[in-house]
């Protein structure tokens, strides 16, 4: 039985990379378009294009950790060998050359191509220390649920801070240079932070399970994989998870700039807060830490997809219900409370995934015989990486389809039907095809490891 003090440890793993991953799915699209300079149609393009790259660098990834051998362990090594690379990775990638449009383009995709290929260097072996930490399946469950509420205690505090800490950068200065240099030092102070944390997670974890070096080849491994019925439907519903929060995240920070505006407030719970986009993710951050901890005794009592189908069932009737909220002071305390509600579904769901993964990773070792669970969770931070994509460029395509103009004092009402869709109907939508998946699921709780039942 691994202690509190390792438990808290691998979570602080996720709230290194969840500080970088928030504000990459929720800021990085309005940063392009309203302070890189990127018009729309690139912008959205960056953010599709640059996902082949990940096809390739995330079941790579995989392969090399599963083949790693070292004194430290199998997969803990990297969290301290990419620690620093990430970092800077991450500056650079909210750096702003004073170069011509075309120079900036290409500086864009390469800072955001290095940025994914270093993610993908930590964030793959991190998931997969998963499956030799523990070999009990509801343990794996508690380590997922540790890991994702400090993540989302770390996307909280990356929220709920970026805009305050662009605006002391900024330090009252006006002009796009100083709100690109004011965006840049802000992510020093988190780059700082985030290094901090995966020195903390190496520290203070270890490898219990001898999973060894893969026996098999890398042909054979890819094969294995590709028969893992378990495997497609369980990618699958991580892709729709993704793709919902980013969808609903990424379009946050255009909906209080365009639709709800400056100096909206809200009344709630007998106090008076300044309404804006920072706010309401941070208090949604808050509510997944809550749905975390709910995550383990409802599966328990409903399993593992059980608990994922109702989930997606309310997430759908609730998206859809934000549509129709007025833009008024009563109805900003709806669409807090609908945020409210949101998130704690979202955060029941999102640990279950990752327990899942170690499901699959075990059901695969006993059924094909391969040590490849980097390989596995591999899928996970690259249907990760391919739901935010997707949702970044669907975003960004369907508000310029719209007619959003970025900086424009007045937006058309296409334009803002266009916001109030990427808030409701579309992640409904989303929501409804992730339940449809999760239905598919055929792993039980008694036999994950050992066999398939339908």
């Amino acid at each position: 039985m691994a202690s509190l003090k390792e438990k808290i440890a691998y979570g602080l793993g996720d709230m290194s990379t969840s500080m970088f991953w928030k504000i990459f799915s929720f800021y990085l699209p309005i940063f392009y378009s309203d302070v890189f300079g990127l018009p729309l149609s690139a912008a959205a393009m960056l953010m599709l294009v640059t996902r082949i790259w990940d096809a390739v660098s995330d079941p790579m990834m995989g392969v090399i950790a599963d083949r790693t051998r070292s004194r430290r362990g199998k997969y803990r090594p990297y969290l301290l060998w990419m620690a620093v690379p990430f970092a800077l990775a991450g500056c650079l990638l909210f750096t702003t050359p004073g170069w011509g449009a075309s120079a900036k383009l290409v500086w864009a995709y390469g800072t955001y191509i290095l940025m994914m290929t270093v993610y993908t260097a930590i964030n793959v072996p991190y998931g997969a220390m998963l499956a030799v930490m523990t070999d009990d399946s509801d343990e794996k469950t508690v380590f997922s649920s540790y890991r994702m509420f400090f993540a989302y205690t770390g996307s909280f505090i990356a929220l709920f801070a970026w805009e305050p800490l662009c605006a002391y950068f900024l330090d009252g200065q006006s002009g796009i240079v100083a709100e690109q240099t004011a965006w840049q030092h802000a992510m020093f102070v988190v780059s700082a932070a985030c290094i901090i944390l995966f020195v903390l997670c190496y520290r203070f974890t270890r490898e219990r399970v001898d999973a060894g070096v893969s026996p098999s080849s890398i042909a054979s491994d890819f094969r294995s994989l590709l028969r893992n019925r378990p495997w497609w439907v369980l990618t699958a519903a991580a892709l729709c998870s993704n793709l919902f929060n980013t969808v609903r995240g990424g379009t946050v920070a255009y909906y209080f700039k365009y639709y709800i505006g400056d100096g909206a407030s809200v009344e709630f719970v007998g106090l008076s807060f300044l309404f804006y986009a920072g706010l309401f993710l941070a208090v949604g951050e808050v509510c997944n830490m809550l749905g975390v901890a709910c995550a383990v005794p409802v599966s328990r009592r409903l399993g593992k997809r059980g608990t994922m189908l109702a989930c997606c069932a309310l997430l759908a009737v609730l998206s859809a219900a934000f549509f129709y909220v007025p833009c008024t002071g009563g109805g900003f305390v709806v669409m807090l409370e609908l945020q409210i509600a949101i998130s704690v579904l979202t955060g029941i769901i999102s640990p279950l995934i990752w327990s899942m993964y170690a499901d699959v990773a075990d059901y695969a070792a006993v059924r094909y015989g391969t040590a490849s669970s980097g390989l596995i969770f591999s899928s996970g931070s690259m249907a990760q990486k391919f739901g935010g994509a997707l949702a970044g460029w669907g975003v960004i395509s369907l508000l310029d389809g719209f007619g959003l103009v970025p900086n424009a004092e007045a937006q058309t009402e296409a334009a803002l039907l266009g916001l109030r869709l990427t808030m409701s109907w579309i992640p409904a939508v989303v929501a409804v095809v992730m339940g449809f998946v999760a239905l598919c699921y055929p792993l039980g709780r008694r036999n994950a490891a050992v066999e398939e039942f339908v």
